[in-house]
């Protein structure tokens, strides 16, 4: 075969030269076609893949105490999340992934796949930092953190109730934090960010908006009272074998709440435990019948109508008497006494008696005015009011057991409310649980008459009274105990009761408002004066020395405690 020869090259060269040269052009073209021409539609379809808008997080308020001491802090934290198109590309990465965020590889799977059209979601919430980082050190794709923050609680179970929690997306679910969630709700940013195809963020482009924190919430709670009521009222129910409990503490100047307590609770920093009764703030949410703590109430009617006097004598005798077919009783037979002496043994013949005497309408006005049986305007969410007929509709029995607590309801802090009225010379201050914020008040007794109610509930605390365990050395103290059997479906239980104080003090110019409720204390200590008056005694003489209130009854600083035979008399329970 014959070798070609060398003129055949140069019109393939040439040929070739052409074909690249066109090729070159083409290309060359289509360069400045795409860069001139198509700039604004390839761009967008780049910003589409790699570009995004991200939320940016605003923390929520922060609650603190009337001392700003920090009960409710929000702390930043990170969130799991994944773009499940990518991840169910690696398949291999899924189980341990699944195990470190403690789920299921086949659930994660399913999961994946039933949103695999989407881009984003959530794997885990609020993980802590060394889980973050051991979830990005799997380098799984499309796997990434976003910040968050999560809700923390300083006291733990000591303010459970009353300041509530969040939910997973930092929103008030229960408590103060719901009632106030749009004051301490934040508002969420935006920004522009540039994302690899893992869906990691590379690079912040620019702010769209910023995050707007939400405002912090000062209480009027004083977290000192608070803890002192929470480890008092926890002892009372760890000693009596008790099922539930509640104390409230309120400032008899203005109404405000400087404690609440509720027990069993919970901790609100692991929702995990959390059961559905403990949950609930049972001093605004449960309803129950007051009892011998209403006789104040009672008594103040007879005096504001003008027919009874604290010495007018009331006939008791023989213990006993028939009203609509039914018996009231008294513990004892107390004879002839005076209308002081009818608080000061509990006497519900001589309340019942009283009341009897009393038109309907007075008893009616001076109950509601007291607040019981209407909700507090408080603003706490789930606050349920109570039972107060109208007086229309009373029958004979109806208008002699509500003299002595029976046939209405109320909840602990409307208890509290009342009191407060009889503290503060017959004018009613709305509670409140924001420091500062104070409704108008009303006056819905005479002075005379608080101030003269006042001085019997004294004489409960003294010899012969029924809370002689009440007492605050150096305090003079008034107050009311309150014994209650509890209502069943078989009708009124002979080994179920309430126990119940309700109080204040310094009695001579009162500062302090407490009440008490200990839920079926068990053995065989269940009046109010045994129960629940330590509880107020303890929690009373702790709270009046941080607000360094002057002790007003010096004399009783002399003495290191009560005799042996007044605690004998008060821990059998003599008198109610």
């Amino acid at each position: 075969m014959n070798a070609p020869r060398r003129n055949d090259y140069p019109p393939r060269r040439a040929t070739l030269a052409c074909l690249l040269g066109v090729a070159a052009l083409v290309l060359a073209w289509r360069a400045v076609d795409l860069q001139l021409m198509h700039k604004q539609f390839l761009q967008g379809q780049g910003d589409a893949r790699y570009l995004r808008t991200v939320t940016v997080a605003a923390h929520r308020g922060m609650i603190t105490d009337r001392r700003d001491e920090p009960l409710a802090i929000s702390t930043p934290v990170d969130s799991v999340w994944a773009n499940p198109q990518l991840l169910l590309e690696a398949p291999g990465r899924h189980a341990a992934l699944a195990k470190l965020l403690n789920l299921n590889a086949r659930q994660l799977h399913d999961y994946l796949q039933a949103r695999a059209e989407r881009e984003f979601v959530y794997l885990k919430r609020r993980v802590s930092p060394d889980l973050a980082q051991q979830v990005m050190a799997l380098n799984a794709p499309g796997v990434a953190l976003q910040r968050e923050y999560r809700r923390y609680y300083p006291a733990g179970e000591v303010t459970a109730q009353l300041l509530g929690f969040t939910g997973v997306d930092d929103t008030g679910q229960e408590g103060l934090e719901l009632a106030f969630d749009n004051w301490l709700q934040g508002k969420e940013g935006a920004k522009r960010v540039i994302k690899d195809r893992l869906g990691r963020v590379i690079e912040d482009v620019e702010s769209l908006r910023a995050p707007r924190p939400g405002r912090d919430l000062r209480l009027s709670v004083d977290k000192r009272i608070q803890y002192l009521a929470y480890r008092e009222l926890k002892s009372a129910l760890a000693g009596h074998r008790a099922q539930s409990g509640s104390a409230v503490v309120l400032d008899a100047h203005n109404g405000e709440v400087l404690a609440m307590v509720n027990l069993p609770a919970y901790n609100p920093n692991n929702l995990d435990e959390a059961r559905g009764a403990s949950l609930r703030n049972r001093a605004v949410t449960d309803s129950f019948e007051p009892g011998s703590t209403i006789k104040p109430f009672t008594i103040a009617a007879a005096l504001e109508a003008g027919l009874y006097r604290a010495d007018t004598p009331v006939d008791t005798a023989p213990g006993f008497f028939r009203v609509g077919g039914k018996n009231i009783r008294d513990l004892h037979n107390y004879g002839r006494i005076d209308v002081a002496g009818v608080i000061q043994k509990s006497s519900n013949v001589g309340a019942a008696r009283i009341a009897l005497s009393l038109p309907p309408e007075r008893l009616w006005r001076t109950f509601s005015g007291a607040g019981l049986g209407q909700v507090t305007g408080s603003g706490f969410p789930g606050e349920v009011s109570g039972v107060l007929r109208p007086y229309q509709k009373w029958q004979e029995i109806e208008r002699a057991t509500l003299a002595f607590g029976y046939g209405l309801s109320v909840t602990l802090l409307q208890l509290a409310q009342g009191y407060s009225v009889l503290a503060n010379d017959g004018v009613l201050k709305p509670v409140s649980f924001i420091s500062g914020a104070h409704a108008e008040p009303r006056a819905v007794l005479s002075p005379a008459t608080a101030q003269s109610v006042r001085a019997m509930m004294e004489r409960v605390t003294g010899e012969g009274g029924t809370a002689l365990l009440a007492r605050v050395p150096g305090y003079r103290v008034a107050g009311k105990t309150g014994t209650v059997r509890k209502l069943t479906k078989h009708g009124y239980s002979e080994d179920r009761y309430l126990s119940l104080f309700a109080g204040m003090a310094p009695a001579s110019r009162p500062r302090l408002v407490m009440a008490v409720m200990i839920n079926e204390p068990a053995g065989e200590q269940y009046y109010g004066g045994q129960v629940a008056a330590p509880v107020f005694a303890r929690v009373m003489a702790g709270a009046l020395r941080l607000l360094n209130v002057a002790p007003d009854d010096l004399e009783s600083l002399k003495v290191a405690g009560l005799d042996s035979s007044i605690m004998a008399r008060a821990v059998s329970g003599d008198g109610e």
